[in-house]
């Protein structure tokens, strides 16, 4: 069957009638039709929101547990906030799960945030990890290890919001369809 979704969001469904030469009473429309449309949300599902969410979820954690190990109140400024990693990482996977378009709006808007929030943690731990100078080198380490995941979470969290904005910014959301009946020929 062609697709019935035009980039205008109009959408046309095609019944098929019978013909009306040979159809006995109540049987001129069909019982059961199929519609095949594409919508912004499967577009969405195609960026692979659940596996991104655990890549969320998991530099979410581990930035926690890197910022515990160090357990300095400087290091604490930055990692403990990355709740929030996690956080979207959920949402995201939960998102992906249900077709719940609030979920998605929910997600969208926390990853914008997860997003702003990864750079100014890079920054700070840029900042930090430089300005130390008598710091041992496991330290050191585990700071830079912490860099490289707050990248990872703004690569990530940019990547959604991509495809999140396919789903949610779009000009209408509720589009009456138009219906046309289309006899079929003998």
């Amino acid at each position: 069957m062609k697709d019935t979704f035009h980039s205008d969001e109009h959408m046309l469904i095609i019944i098929p009638l019978g013909s009306l030469k040979d159809a006995q009473e109540g049987q001129l429309m069909p019982e059961n039709f199929h519609c095949v449309f594409k919508d912004v949300y499967k577009v969405f599902l195609k960026g692979q929101p659940k596996a991104l969410g655990m890549a969320q979820f998991i530099a979410g954690v581990l930035i926690q547990i890197l910022g515990v190990l160090i357990g300095k109140s400087h290091d604490l400024l930055y990692t403990v906030p990355s709740v929030l990693f996690f956080l979207s990482g959920m949402l995201t996977y939960v998102a992906g799960q249900s077709p719940n378009m609030c979920v998605t709006k929910l997600s969208f808007s926390v990853n914008i945030t997860s997003f702003f929030w990864s750079i100014a943690a890079f920054t700070l731990c840029a900042l930090n990890v430089y300005s130390a100078t008598n710091r041992i080198a496991v330290e050191q380490g585990i700071q830079i290890i912490i860099a490289a995941l707050l990248i990872i979470e703004m690569f990530v969290a940019m990547v959604l919001i991509y495809w999140e904005s396919k789903a949610v910014c779009r000009q209408h959301f509720n589009i009456l369809p138009v219906l046309t009946l289309k006899q079929m020929g003998n």
